[in-house]
């Protein structure tokens, strides 16, 4: 019987909404039966009010500067899937079932109504980390920031100044008269002030997902995927019968042998070392053998950065092998990882952490990232650089700067006080009585250090499990997003009580002494 020619497999897309704006005035009683069921003291309906949607859309929509080819996914469901995901602490498979399953996280992402289909396929999650890269979180994170700031000028910040009066705290002490002319003087908007607000600066490590990195580790796993590049290229047609010998066997018994003993002399680490050292050679050399047979490249280009990783990784342990030395620059510590830098910190029990270094700014329990680096820097250096941001998104410098020790040099002393801006630290020298009401106080960091305790022990900024240079940068940058959109949660019911103040106050001042304002006030409570 003859077998007909199979037909191709057609994959359906999942069904992608359009965005809607949220701003969009409704009819009421006309409202979609998602709306008028959902409860709204749920905390994915709270947060979807205090998102500035409009603007985080068309953020992401300039990446797409292309107007033919199929539409791009919804910008609001892509970004709505990346903070659930680090909200909750989901695998990317994880998160796109669970938004399948609640109807809470579907009204989140902006569906009209519940659907049983899947937003997007699982994968789709490091396209996205690759399209969410650190400039657009950053850019995301500052115009949620900024929304707030505008929209809640009675938040509880450093920004705001409050003045204790009988109308409540926070609130502009009422004018003496109510005319046209009173209430023009009161609402009038003020110049912003040259220095305002506190800067909270320091830095820490985002730790890879990566297995602690020793010699000889490294060299077998360079050895075994050296293995895997030889099965690859060798074929029968072009090199004969003879397959070149890898010794692989060999290899892992020797391998074995000193890796599972318990303690290790520093001779049979070197011994060790050296055998696979010879491995790794010998295959390279097999490898570059079996490259000459061939017309064109036949390696993908995934394969061909792993070849020239072997290369660099053979160099590097060759050189601190022959001089006896454990430092080289630029030191690869995981080949499926390249980028990945050794980080010495000095603290008691991780000395060394592997991953990148990130310099935060903290203002008003809101973290910013200023500098992002997989090398290791010196933090002392960007003082000038998170001023001059802080200037940038506020408009005005920093009324005092508190700081490690390691900020404190003389070159940013001096700059400092040419901005007119204070440092919270130690004197250098001697320290004068004067000098001690500048100190910081023990808990005065607190917030800044534990908003690193709350990204690491409670978001999992301490094990970056995305793989590529860009996703881990994005992986970063939106628990960072996540961790402000956490704070803007929390600030949500304050900024509430003080609009109705605020309505209140202003109904007080305008409406006459003889009506009826009690009856008013106790319908606004």
């Amino acid at each position: 019987m003859l077998q007909g020619k199979r037909s191709k497999v057609v994959k359906n897309p999942a069904r992608s909404p359009g965005y809607v704006s949220p701003n969009q005035l409704t009819i009421c009683g006309f409202e979609t039966p998602f709306e008028q069921a959902l409860t709204s003291e749920n905390r994915w309906v709270k947060l979807n009010k205090l998102l500035p949607w409009d603007k985080m859309v068309a953020q992401y929509n300039k990446l797409f500067t292309s107007a033919e080819g199929r539409q791009p996914l919804n910008g609001r469901i892509v970004i709505g899937a990346v903070i659930i995901k680090h909200m909750l602490k989901l695998s990317d498979r994880e998160t796109v079932q669970q938004i399948q399953e609640n109807v809470f996280m579907q009204y989140f992402l902006g569906y009209s109504s519940f659907t049983n289909e899947a937003p997007f396929d699982a994968s789709l999650f490091v396209d996205i980390r690759h399209r969410l890269s650190l400039e657009v979180m950053n850019s995301i994170n500052e115009i949620v920031i900024t929304h707030h700031f505008d929209n809640n000028p009675g938040a509880p910040t450093q920004h705001t100044a409050t003045v204790n009066n009988d109308d409540g705290p926070g609130m502009p002490p009422a004018p003496a008269k109510t005319d046209g002319a009173a209430i023009a003087e009161v609402a009038a908007p003020q110049p912003p002030p040259a220095h305002k607000g506190k800067l909270l600066i320091d830095a820490t490590v985002a730790p890879q997902n990566i297995t602690f990195p020793t010699d000889l580790k490294l060299l077998n796993a360079a050895r075994e995927k050296s293995e895997e590049l030889v099965d690859k290229l060798y074929c029968k047609e072009l090199h004969g019968d003879v397959k070149p010998r890898t010794y692989r066997n060999i290899a892992r018994k020797e391998f074995l042998g000193t890796a599972k003993k318990k303690n290790k002399t520093a001779k049979q680490l070197y011994k060790a070392n050296a055998k696979q050292l010879r491995f790794l050679k010998r295959n390279l050399a097999h490898i570059d053998m079996l490259l000459k047979s061939y017309s064109c490249l036949p390696l993908k280009h995934k394969e061909q950065k792993y070849l020239m990783v072997l290369h660099t990784v053979y160099d590097q342990q060759y050189q601190m092998h022959s001089t006896r030395t454990h430092r080289i620059d630029d030191r690869i510590v995981n080949i499926h990882q390249p980028h990945v830098r050794p980080v010495k910190r000095g603290k008691e029990g991780k000395k060394t952490e592997f991953g990148s270094k990130l310099q935060v700014s903290l203002n008003d329990g809101f973290a910013f990232i200023d500098k992002l680096s997989w090398d290791n820097f010196n933090e002392g250096g960007c003082l000038k650089e998170s001023v001059a941001l802080y200037k940038q998104r506020f408009g005005y410098y920093p009324q005092a700067v508190l700081a490690d020790k390691i900020y404190c040099t003389r070159e940013n002393r001096k700059l400092l006080k040419a901005l007119g801006i204070g440092l919270r630290a130690k004197p250098l020298g001697r320290p004068a009585a004067t000098a001690l009401p500048n100190q910081v106080s023990p808990g005065e960091r607190n917030p800044i250090e534990g908003k690193f305790g709350q990204a690491k022990a409670g978001y999992n900024m301490e094990c970056i499990k995305a793989k590529l240079l860009p996703t881990s940068e994005s992986w970063i940058a939106s628990i960072i997003l996540v961790l402000n959109l956490v704070n803007l949660t929390r600030l949500g019911l304050y900024c509430l009580k003080q609009t109705i103040l605020l309505l209140t106050n202003w109904i007080k001042m305008i409406m006459p002494a003889n009506s009826n304002f009690g009856r008013l006030k106790c319908s606004l409570s």
